[in-house]
């Protein structure tokens, strides 16, 4: 009877002891981000010129590279003599490294300083390598002379030339003079 006794308590502990192996072998995932950042300014030069400034009041580094602003982002154009063309801003930004993509969202707003055009949307994407700022979403462009509204908007990414793809709304056409 001793002998039952004493096999029943090391097969007690054996067991005991496997399950504390599994809990130990559960890896924790960390999705978070590696690294964040206050108060941050990017600049993006070319020939020491400047060309492009990022600003953001937070912005949050991930392990596979890309970029979340979630208090907002505020991206500056400039020309060659560098001036001013264009801001690009959203309250929320996410910068995609896989596809060199940022995205915009929330309250967004581009606005040309010497065409004196803006744009407001929901959302809004800037792709760097091509130059080039899109949407499939509304969108709303007002210029000195008329305001304009669509659903979906390709446009250069100093705002000079832009088309919206599904126009909308009441559109001033000027009629041909006869002679």
């Amino acid at each position: 009877m001793k002998l039952l006794g004493g096999i029943l308590v090391v097969a007690g502990l054996s067991t005991g002891c496997q399950k504390n192996e599994a809990e130990v072998k559960k890896k924790v995932v960390y999705n978070g981000p590696l690294l964040e950042a206050t108060n941050v300014t990017m600049l993006v030069s070319d020939s020491a010129k400047l060309q492009i400034k990022l600003t953001a009041p937070v912005s949050q580094q991930f392990e596979s590279g890309d970029q979340v602003y979630p208090k907002g982002m505020k991206v500056t154009f400039y020309s060659k003599s560098g001036a001013i063309v264009n801001t690009l801003q959203g309250k929320y930004g996410r910068y995609d490294k896989a596809k060199n993509l940022y995205l915009v969202r929330n309250d967004v707003r581009v606005s040309n300083e010497e065409k004196k055009q803006k744009m407001n949307s929901e959302e809004l994407y800037y792709d760097k390598q091509k130059a080039i700022i899109y949407t499939e979403k509304f969108v709303r462009v007002e210029t000195p002379t008329e305001i304009l509204t669509g659903t979906g908007l390709t446009a250069n990414q100093d705002f000079s030339r832009y088309k919206i793809l599904k126009p909308a709304g009441v559109f001033t056409v000027e009629a041909p003079v006869e002679e």
